[in-house]
């Protein structure tokens, strides 16, 4: 025997060796400023096509409860539906809405931006179907009057843009068709109604993002014998939820928002498209020390900018309760929760 041992045999697994090889210069060339921008290019193409083809159709049903109503009434169940921005050939999102009437709602309200061409008006109808038959309120918006046309998206991000708007839209024939079935038109009108029981009193303003609420012509506080009292506006501009305020609403509702439509992840809406602050742009919150406000993030988008991230489409069930029961303060309370119970 030889005094010197054999030495180990190594056996080395190429194709391991060749796949870290690999991995050690793809990590090499993404670490380039050119591998950092292309990462960035397809991941900004991976979201904007998940924002456009999957999130955008991905319609869902928040709901929430409101302790509004007057001591001893019984509940009631509104569903709040806004800025449909309907396209003739959008089926997906017109059976979706025609199946929201299987929740059975009390009351609709619909704060407006119903329409986005001139031809859509058959189909928000026949969308809405069988929630034409059910007790109704509603104000118009913007891309009820005008149709939509293409913006550059960073003027969002400016205060006092100027606003473009396309051709005009039938309005007259949506309205005509609302009221024919029964809806009440609330714009600049104080009205009272009761449903399910309850005596609800209510007034709406036209589209503030166009200034043209004349809160003057509903201004003053709310019958005291009716069980609660809501607004309505399409934009919640601060200077007209104030306003309701101001005259003891107990609740106004409100569109526009979209909830913001592009949100970014643990932050939320990077803009509202009002002059109403981020924490508010959707869902339930306080205005003032005793008005509730509920913004919806509305079920369209412009067809212009037909995409939604961390924001989905949606309509909203919101039941009503008597405010002794039980208190503000109560967690379960103007607490929105997201399902897709509706297919």
């Amino acid at each position: 025997m030889s005094g010197t041992s054999a030495s180990p045999r190594i056996t080395v697994n190429s194709r391991s060796l060749t796949s870290r090889s690999a991995l050690g210069s793809t990590a090499r060339a993404l670490a380039t400023p050119g591998g950092v921008a292309a990462l960035a290019a397809g991941s900004a193409a991976l979201g904007l096509t998940y924002a456009t083809t999957i999130e955008r159709n991905a319609f869902a049903l928040r709901e929430t409860t409101l302790p509004v109503l007057a001591p001893g009434t019984s509940s009631l169940r509104v569903l709040h539906i806004s800025d449909l921005h309907m396209m003739p050939n959008q089926k997906l999102k017109q059976n979706w809405i025609r199946e929201l009437d299987r929740l059975e709602p009390d009351l609709v309200v619909n704060t407006g931006d119903n329409l986005s061409h001139q031809k859509s008006v058959p189909a928000v109808v026949q969308s809405l179907g069988a929630l034409l038959g059910r007790p109704g309120l509603f104000v118009f918006g913007s891309n009820d009057y005008f149709a939509p046309v293409p913006k550059n998206p960073l003027k969002y991000f400016r205060k006092n843009h100027k606003k473009v708007f396309g051709d005009p839209l039938p309005w007259q024939d949506l309205r005509a068709a609302f009221t024919e079935r029964g809806w009440l038109d609330v714009t600049h009108v104080r009205r009272e109604l009761e449903v399910s029981g309850v005596r609800i009193a209510t007034a709406g303003v036209d589209d503030p993002h166009l200034k043209r609420d004349r809160y003057d012509t509903v201004a003053g506080a709310p019958n005291p014998v009716a069980d609660v009292s809501i607004g309505l506006t399409h934009s919640p501009e601060p200077r007209v939820l104030d306003k309701f305020a101001a005259d003891g609403y107990d609740l106004v509702l409100a569109g526009h928002t979209h909830g913001g439509q592009l949100c970014v992840p643990f932050y939320g809406a990077l803009v509202t498209n009002c002059e109403l602050d981020r924490s508010r742009v959707k869902g339930p919150s306080w205005w003032g020390e005793h008005t509730r406000l509920h913004v919806s993030a509305g079920l369209g988008t412009s067809p212009y900018a037909p995409y939604r991230f961390c924001c989905r489409p949606e309509a909203t069930l919101i039941t009503l309760i008597p405010a002794d029961r039980p208190d503000r303060t109560a967690p379960e309370l103007g607490v929105s929760r997201s399902e897709a119970v509706v297919r």
